[in-house]
């Protein structure tokens, strides 16, 4: 029987309209028969070996139901020259005729040096086609389009002007995801986020009715929140065959140096301080939210040695016949790069001491505020975004005025190399000086922010522990506040010390 190969891959369709129809058309009429049977790999790249109608024909004829194959042209075989080489071995082997609509082919050494030479400029045109259209779509990504939909969650995609835009029913729940996961509530941690979104029917992205922990992980972390999208991050390169690959044997998507990243600037869905301080929480995330043991403990994954560095935990220890329950850095697990210098606490009384210093804060939120603001001498920035603009229109006029020197001395004008060396350096100076000034300026605004969202991350906790009575202060209420303001508890021999955000 004779077996017809027709392959055409997916951007091939898209760009020349390259259609299987008409190659298993040619093919038959090549053949000069209809008792033919096909077989079509449909928007499958010839850059790879496993392809479920080449395997079909493979096999066939290693059962000996195939005697002769006609295809298209080499190239439909495969791109590459070392699995075109191989497929028509395996086939010369079975005594199996080969027969090319586009071109003869010959198992003779022109013939076989000929069909190497069509084989290697198939690979090149291939590699060709890549460079082309990756250079492209990092160049509409600088020019600040965006290449597709990315189905991000919160913004819809504009077609016509290749923008990012929001959706607001969406942007509505990731702020509220951010909101749930920076302040104290009854919502704990990305899987209760998670259950909450379920429990409500949210619909996710791809309008399913469950939410997992890991895609509110990823909307916490997505920087396109804050209004910096970025493409060319991802190296995909070899992933396209993974569908045809067994899982270990799969390429895994690569994250690209950070320099060769393209931002692309998008509507802003949360501010700065607030997406920051989420990173802060996600850092620190692994260990607050540990799997709950037998007991629980108001400080858990907050504690840390001040000797040692080791993390205190708690336990249930017994002492004196007694069993109470204490704070220790002992590490007896195997593999713990620090035994711990053996420091005890009883949990009862480092709770006490931590809960009272929080609870004093949350009952006079202004007069903290007032000590920090006089501790760190923080002041208001007068006239800081105008100041921003005018150093960096200096910035710019110095740079512009080095190129101009440069121009105007490589054009002949009367000026001697002392004068340009003189001047350019002048203008560096300048340069530099407004540069240092200008980072000055954001660090000092940067800092003034975030006293204020500091400050307002004490007025809501403050807010949510005085809408309740002591008595009704659960175990829940009083973990989530602490960890609203504590960011580490350092234990030292006489005396703790609490870092906030």
């Amino acid at each position: 029987m004779i077996g017809i190969y027709a392959r055409v891959s997916t951007e091939e369709q898209a760009r020349s309209g390259f259609s299987l129809e008409s190659q298993v058309r040619e093919c038959r009429k090549k053949a000069g028969t209809t008792e033919c049977k096909d077989y079509v790999d449909d928007g499958v790249s010839g850059e790879f070996l496993d392809r479920p109608a080449l395997a079909r024909l493979r096999q066939d004829v290693r059962d000996g139901l195939i005697r002769k194959i006609v295809c298209l042209d080499p190239d439909r075989l495969s791109r590459k020259l070392m699995h075109q080489l191989l497929i028509t071995e395996e086939f010369d082997r079975r005594g199996i005729e080969l027969v090319f609509v586009s071109g003869d082919y010959a198992r003779t050494p022109e013939g076989q040096l000929f069909y190497s030479m069509r084989g290697a400029i198939a690979e090149f045109e291939k590699a060709k086609i890549n460079e082309r259209m990756s250079r492209g779509r990092r160049e509409k990504a600088r020019q600040g389009r965006v290449l597709r939909d990315f189905q991000i969650y919160g913004y819809s995609y504009d077609k016509e002007k290749e923008q990012m835009i929001v959706k607001e029913d969406e942007a509505a729940i990731v702020r509220m995801i951010f909101n749930m996961f920076t302040k104290p509530g009854q919502v704990k941690g990305m899987n209760g986020i998670a259950n909450h979104l379920t429990a409500n029917s949210i619909p996710t992205k791809k309008g399913k009715g469950v939410w997992h922990r890991q895609v509110v992980r990823q909307i916490l972390m997505n920087e396109a929140y804050i209004g910096e999208f970025y493409q060319n991050k991802w190296n995909t390169e070899g992933m396209l065959g993974n569908k045809h690959k067994s899982p270990d044997e799969r390429v895994a998507m690569k994250e690209r140096p950070r320099e060769e990243w393209i931002l692309i600037p998008c509507p802003p869905i949360v501010d700065q301080e607030t997406f920051d301080h989420a990173q802060k929480l996600l850092q620190d995330s692994r260990r607050r939210w540990a799997k709950k043991g037998v007991y629980q403990y108001l400080l858990s994954g907050l504690v840390r040695c001040a000797d040692c560095g080791n993390t205190l935990t708690g336990r249930r220890a017994k002492n004196w016949g007694k069993y109470e329950f204490e704070y220790t850095d002992i590490k007896n697990s195997v593999g713990a790069k620090e035994r711990g210098c053996g420091r005890r606490l009883k949990a009862v009384d480092l709770e006490t001491q931590v809960w009272e210093t929080i609870r004093s804060w949350l009952e006079q939120p202004d007069e903290i505020a007032a000590a920090v603001e006089a501790d760190t001498e923080r002041e208001e920035i007068p006239y800081g975004q105008t100041e921003l603009t005018r150093l960096e229109k200096e910035i710019e006029k110095a740079k512009e005025g080095r190129k101009r020197i440069v121009s105007l001395f490589a054009a002949g004008l009367d000026i001697s190399e002392a004068e340009v060396r003189e001047t350019m350096r002048d203008l560096k100076e300048k340069e530099e000086k407004y540069t240092k000034q200008l980072a000055e300026l954001n660090s000092k605004m940067k800092e003034s922010k975030q006293a204020r969202f500091n400050q307002n991350l004490l007025n809501e906790a403050a807010e949510y522990y005085l809408t309740k009575r002591k008595d009704e202060l659960t175990f829940d209420d009083k973990q989530q506040l602490i960890r609203q303001l504590a960011r580490e508890i350092i234990v030292y021999e006489d005396h703790i010390e609490i870092f906030t955000y």
